[in-house]
């Protein structure tokens, strides 16, 4: 594969040693990809927010959020190739990263020509994925993601990030319930799936601010025990 065929292609490279993912790094430049790295799957989510990846390269140990758990995180938003580096030896993390979502691996320690085969073996099975859109129309609701402004019923809010993380993560999914788990995750980090009350706070904020009547909501319901699904008002 060419440079000029690579130089569009990204890849995220998520690993806590920095050896690998400057060896990483360096590497895969050289050939011409768009690389980032994270450190863990919490930075890579996170990164993941705004820049959508062609290929992610994952190691499987990592500190706060680990290679398993980041396989599921990423495939309940995309289906990005997903490379998971693996172990001698960890067989069970292995096969656990590939029921989660991955969709190859390599064993530490690794050729680069095998990986840079498989990278492309991913490439060529997958189409490239289309570049996020930078706003939501549905509904009542108007959202530009890059000015980060949203417009309910022709009216202007001004929302906080949390707020409007919250809104955007929900936007993306209307009509879907989203549990309470995964709106912690992916608004809070990881780390937060068991406090439900920043949850419950911010949700009401947000109802005060989109809500014509927040006492009687129409576009953000709460499913009892479950979580809360998004309804733009079609």
């Amino acid at each position: 594969m060419s440079l000029m065929t690579n130089e569009h292609r990204r890849i995220l490279v998520v690993d806590d040693e920095l050896q690998i993912t400057r060896v990483l790094r360096t590497t895969l430049s050289a050939q011409g990809y768009d690389v980032r790295v994270a450190n863990d799957g919490e930075m890579a989510l996170e990164l993941m927010k705004n820049w959508t990846p062609h290929v992610v390269i994952t190691d499987l140990a990592m500190p706060n959020l680990d290679g398993v758990e980041l396989c599921k995180r990423v495939r309940q938003l995309s289906q990005v190739p997903i490379i998971v580096l693996s172990v001698r030896g960890f067989d069970r993390s292995k096969v656990e990263a590939l029921d989660a979502g991955a969709d190859d691996y390599v064993t530490k320690p690794f050729s680069m020509n095998e990986l840079l085969a498989r990278i492309r073996a991913q490439l060529r099975r997958n189409p490239a994925p289309e570049e996020p859109p930078s706003a939501i129309t549905a509904g009542d609701f108007s959202i530009d993601l890059e000015a980060r402004s949203v417009s309910v019923a022709g009216r202007d809010v001004h929302l906080t990030p949390k707020e409007f993380d919250l809104l955007i993560y929900l936007a993306r999914r209307p009509g879907k319930v989203v549990t309470h788990r995964t709106l912690l995750a992916a608004v809070w980090g990881a780390n937060s799936t068991e406090q439900p009350e920043y949850l419950r706070v911010f949700v009401g904020q947000l109802r005060k601010k989109i809500e014509p009547d927040p006492s009687s909501p129409k576009y953000l319901l709460t499913e009892p025990w479950v979580g809360y699904r998004f309804e733009p008002g079609f």
